[in-house]
């Protein structure tokens, strides 16, 4: 369990949805503020620091989409997207734009608490780690599990979500060898891949386009069994 104090941000112009996900999260010992629109979003964020983003797609106005793009070009807030059932491309476009998970309604809030445990978690499994954890590099990339943090052959550091950093490590330890889709969000995630396996290969495209620095050629390379495999090899820095 993640510590009570964090505070979430909930996005959502329903009422009865963002009460009742305000309450639950209290419940659960979350410090919680809820808003109904972009601008109020804004104003919440200018003024206060969120620790995870509850946020609809359906919004009046500057849509969830469009709100998730400007959230995740100032900062690498983790944040979980609500999505109503049967919009996929809305959600894949999310994870697309740096989401870092998604949860379709209606959901039993039970779920929506694990998920933001989980992110929570991945987002501090490196805070929690000794000053002696590895570092890790691959053609002039290093990646510092301690800090979270990849850095370029240049030396600049490179902006990853939880979720890319997540997969970026499991790929990293574990280079040269085919790994499933299943198994990848198992290793990222948590969970049973079921129908998540499309949030695999969106989150795969987003690692691949901060990676790859030469067209037609990618260090993650799609496998016809229904998996990947990182190519590069990847030493102790």
């Amino acid at each position: 369990m993640t510590n009570g104090t964090q505070n979430i941000l909930v996005v959502e112009d329903d009422q009865q949805t963002r009460e009742l996900i305000a309450r639950y999260l209290r419940d659960h010992k979350f410090a919680v503020a809820a808003v109904t629109n972009g601008k109020e979003m804004d104003r919440y964020l200018s003024q206060n620091r969120a620790d995870l983003i509850v946020l609809d797609l359906m919004l009046p106005g500057e849509d969830g989409l469009s709100l998730c793009r400007r959230v995740r070009m100032e900062s690498m807030t983790p944040i979980i997207i609500l999505t109503a059932k049967g919009e996929d491309l809305d959600r894949i476009l999310g994870l697309e734009m740096g989401a870092d998970d998604y949860l379709p309604k209606p959901f039993n809030p039970r779920e929506l608490l694990a998920r933001i445990n989980a992110v929570l978690r991945r987002q501090a499994s490196g805070l929690a780690t000794s000053s002696t954890a590895t570092r890790l590099k691959f053609q002039g990339w290093i990646i510092d599990l301690r800090l979270r943090e990849l850095r370029d052959p240049e030396g600049a550091q490179v902006p990853l979500t939880s979720a890319e950093f997540d997969l970026l490590q499991a790929f990293c330890e574990r280079a040269g060898r085919i790994l499933t889709r299943d198994s990848l969000l198992n290793m990222t995630r948590g969970r049973p891949g079921g129908g998540f396996g499309r949030s695999i290969d969106v989150l795969v495209s987003r690692l691949r386009r901060k990676l790859d620095r030469t067209e037609g050629t990618s260090v993650i390379k799609t496998v016809r069994t229904g998996g990947y495999i990182f190519t590069p090899v990847v030493e102790e820095a």
